[in-house]
């Protein structure tokens, strides 16, 4: 059905036929392109490299792939087993590895599966080393250990426990308070690997109590893995009868937070960095990143704190980049991934939750409460098919243009910053598709504003 090759990996649907799907041959040339790159590049010692999976139904089967592969190439392979992104990112960097692989798909439905790559830092790889892993993929440039030099496997069944540690650590993570708070805390793990670590979080942070849905790892996802509103519908019935603080709901690799307010309403992915942020500004006095495509609400809380925001390219990697030039406290992207460098630069649903538990027994309120207090927009998404021989790059310089007297971002695409308002333009990397992303204080004024937005590209076509 599908194959996607970027800098931050392979990510296709399983089954199917060779360079068209995930099939295991391409498992294996990918992972032997990558631990090849490795081991040419790598700036720590020995060859050791981390794996993690998350749940779904083929993971054992890509695993066994990737670790045999691996192994072939004279890498020695620290496998940890069911873990989350996160989790895995922490483990690079502990098991002092020259990089790590995560299978996960992140929030695409069941037949999906993918390679996230990760260098000696635990971050994803740069655009520039990603594309180095992808021609030598193309070019099948590698080269398998002899039977005296192949690598060896180390399970280590630990890390969920190492994570959680370390987010007990962090400074701003008030386990006193949490636990004077006797919070009752619901949580959807859309049957992954959020269903290991989180109930443990949670009472390892002293949550009196945890309503636990689709927190058995069969990789069944239960509802649409992506966090979003409409796939949200049995937790929200859930708090709406009573007596439950906050819902969480997490991705299938737990890097993306979603949290449900305690009347059954939703507090919005976008908000989540903000509330965040907004809690850590109040103690650690700095900058904040977000991707063009997230809320103002951060800019705005941001410098009512007294900081300064900036705005990355959409992609972890590119917010973690600019979060390092601008010396940023917190960071992360609209879509519910928190980046908070004291902890790691990898968004993580761990440490968020663990931030804004502590938030919401400082402030001693309701979350839908907590919620009103932050600045009011509304995000409308929307797209335009295009057909192939269109010039899209002409199309947004004639949108730049057009609005030049606005202020204008071209990092990533044409984002047009308005007094109220503001559109961003990004045209998809695998099909002629122009995204439309627009905010503003309703909903129905952003839809205008996609609506104008899109009438305009359509004259230019």
């Amino acid at each position: 059905m599908a194959l996607i090759k970027s800098i931050s990996g392979i990510r296709g649907t399983i089954g199917g036929e060779v360079g068209d799907n995930l099939t295991p041959l391409d498992v294996v040339k990918f992972t032997a392109a990558f631990g090849s790159w490795l081991m040419k590049n790598h700036k720590t010692e020995g060859k050791r490299i981390v794996v993690g999976r998350d749940a779904r139904l083929s993971g054992p089967m890509v695993d066994s792939l990737v670790v045999g592969t691996l192994v072939g190439l004279g890498m020695d392979v620290i496998n940890i087993g069911l873990a989350s992104t996160p989790t895995t990112e922490i483990a690079v960097v502990k098991e002092k590895a020259c990089g790590g692989i995560i299978l996960t798909a992140s929030h695409n439905p069941k037949q999906w599966n993918a390679l996230k790559l990760l260098n000696e830092k635990g971050e994803f790889l740069s655009d520039k080393d990603g594309k180095e892993v992808l021609a030598m993929a193309a070019s099948d440039q590698y080269t398998f250990a002899s039977v005296d030099d192949l690598g060896t496997v180390s399970p280590r069944c630990n890390y969920n426990e190492i994570h959680i540690g370390d987010v007990l650590d962090l400074k701003l993570v008030h386990v006193d308070a949490i636990r004077k708070a006797n919070f009752k805390v619901a949580i959807d793990c859309v049957n992954s690997v959020g269903g290991i670590i989180l109930p443990q979080l949670l009472k390892s942070l002293g949550v009196k109590e945890v309503v636990e849905l689709n927190c058995e790892p069969t990789g069944c996802f239960a509802h649409n893995p992506e966090p979003l509103p409409a796939h949200l519908t049995q937790i929200s019935e859930k708090m709406k009868e009573g007596g439950i603080d906050v819902g969480f709901v997490v991705d299938p690799d737990v890097d993306r937070l979603a949290m449900i307010c305690e009347d059954g309403s939703m507090f919005g992915e976008e908000y989540t960095l903000v509330a965040v942020s907004d809690y850590v500004l109040r103690y650690t006095k700095g900058n904040t990143v977000s991707n063009l495509s997230s809320t103002r609400a951060l800019h705005d809380v941001t410098v009512a704190r007294g900081g300064s925001y900036a705005a990355a390219a959409v992609g972890e990697v590119n917010v973690v980049t600019k979060m390092k030039e601008t010396n940023a406290v917190i960071g992360g992207e609209g879509n519910g991934g928190v980046i908070y460098p004291a902890a790691h630069y990898g968004r993580d649903a761990l440490v968020g939750i663990a931030l804004f538990l502590s938030l919401l027994a400082e402030e001693k309120c309701k979350v839908s409460e907590l919620r009103s207090r932050y600045p009011l927009y509304f995000i409308s998404k929307n797209k335009i098919q295009l057909t192939p021989e269109i010039n899209v790059d002409g199309i947004l310089a004639a949108m730049k243009e057009k609005y030049k007297n606005e202020k204008v971002n071209d990092i990533d695409g044409v984002k047009i910053d308005f007094a109220d308002s503001w559109v961003h333009l990004r045209k998809s990397n695998t099909e002629p598709i122009i995204r439309i992303y627009s905010e503003a204080h309703t909903m129905e004024e952003a839809d205008a504003l996609a609506k104008k937005i899109m009438g305009e590209i359509e004259a230019l076509c």
